[in-house]
Order: C-alpha cells, then structure tokens, then sequence
C-alpha cells in the first residue's frame, strides 16, 4: 500500500505540478465553462425565439414562412453532428475572417442547442391546456400577452428539467472544441497526457467534469423544489 501511495503521488506531481502543468487544466476548465454560458444564453434566447415562433403557427396558422426557415434550421442542426456543424462554422463561414476560436465553439455550440432547446420549449407551450389560451383571452390579453403572463411560466415550470439537461449535454459536448485548437479542459488534460504518457490528466478531466454535472444537478433539483413550494 505505501508502495502504491508513492508511485501515485510521484505520478501526481509529474503530471501536474512539474513545468506547473495543473495549468493546462485550470486554463482549459475557465475556457469550458465560458463557452458553455454563453452557448447557452445563444440557445437559450435563440430557442425561444424559435418556439415561439413554431408554436404561434401551430395555434394560429400564422408566420408561415418564418416557421418554414425555423422548420429547416432545426432538421439541419438536429440531422449532424455538432464537430461537422464546429468545423463547418470555423473552417467554412470564417475560413477567409481571423476570428477568435472561443466565438466560433459559441457560436457553434449556441446554435446547436439551440435547436434542441427550441423543441423542449415548443413542447412545454403545447402541453398547456388549451382553456388557459381562452382564460387568457377572457380577460382581455391579446395573444401575446397571454403568451407572457400565462403560459410561458407553466410551460417554464414543466421543462425546467429537461432545460437542466440540455444544459448538462451541453457542458459535455464542449469537449470536442479543440477539433477547432481550442485550448479547453479536455484538450488541456490531453496535453498533459501526451507529455506524461499517464491515465492521470485523463481521470482527472473525467472528475471535474463528473463534479460540475453533480453541481448543477443539485442546483437543479433546489431550484424544483422552490419552484413546487411556491405552487403551494
């Protein structure tokens, strides 16, 4: 057993704290998580942009053309992968522009949930009952009002769980950005091992990663009860 404790923190430093190594993991880590956020403030406003959109044409037959364009932007982000979608957007887009690689993985990641989020949203918006639209209308709101004060905080309520989700996909499909030479946590933790030739930056990655979805699960999971109570 001391043998092994030894061996384990020799590899240890070798891997992290020679040449200050660890940086490469908290350089990649603040990388990660800024791509992530503003990735999904993109698809967050951008999906419900789109939701919307679809849902009005689904209850009124209205804005056909733009539920058309919206029609095609989701069958094409949800019918390819994202690192094609990354490479496509950094390789094609902007393949003549010099543009910071942390714009094109939001951008590219933005738009990709976005898509999903836009179906989470449009399901949560249909699956209010129709007689709240009429109680809406009864009191004298215009659709969009009754979009605002009625619906939208029920159908909130029922996605936040899969809004949770998305977000914890998210996080992890962030992982690919250094397709594009995006130093991020993975890339740094692949750094690392290609250095030390050691499983050890590779399980640690693995952790950090491990440790932020546990995080925001449980943040989740207060902010339902919270939301629960305040229905009582």
């Amino acid at each position: 057993m001391q043998a092994f404790i030894q061996e384990f923190l020799d590899d240890f430093q070798r891997n992290f704290i020679v040449d200050n190594r660890w940086k490469y993991i908290v350089d990649g880590l603040e990388t990660t998580l800024l791509v992530t956020f503003l990735a999904l403030i993109l698809g967050v406003v951008l999906g419900f942009v789109v939701a919307i959109i679809r849902a009005t044409y689904d209850k009124t037959k209205k804005l056909k053309v733009l539920n058309w364009i919206c029609n095609i932007y989701i069958t094409v982000i949800r019918g390819t992968p994202v690192v094609v979608q990354l490479l496509i957007i950094m390789y094609v887009v902007f393949a003549s522009v010099n543009i910071e690689k942390v714009v094109v993985a939001v951008l590219a990641f933005g738009l990709n949930s976005g898509a999903y989020v836009a179906e989470i949203v449009r399901s949560g918006i249909m699956s209010v009952d129709e007689g709240q639209f009429e109680a809406g209308r009864s009191l004298g709101f215009n659709y969009v009002q009754t979009m605002v004060h009625i619906i939208m905080p029920q159908a909130f309520k029922n996605i936040l769980p899969a809004l949770g989700n998305e977000f914890i996909v998210l996080l992890k499909e962030t992982s690919v950005a250094g397709y594009v030479a995006l130093r991020d946590l993975t890339k740094g933790g692949d750094i690392i091992r290609s250095r030390t030739y050691s499983y050890m930056p590779l399980i640690a990655t693995a952790l950090i990663y491990l440790a932020l979805v546990m995080g925001f699960s449980k943040l989740l999971g207060l902010l339902e009860r919270r939301l629960r109570n305040n229905e009582r």
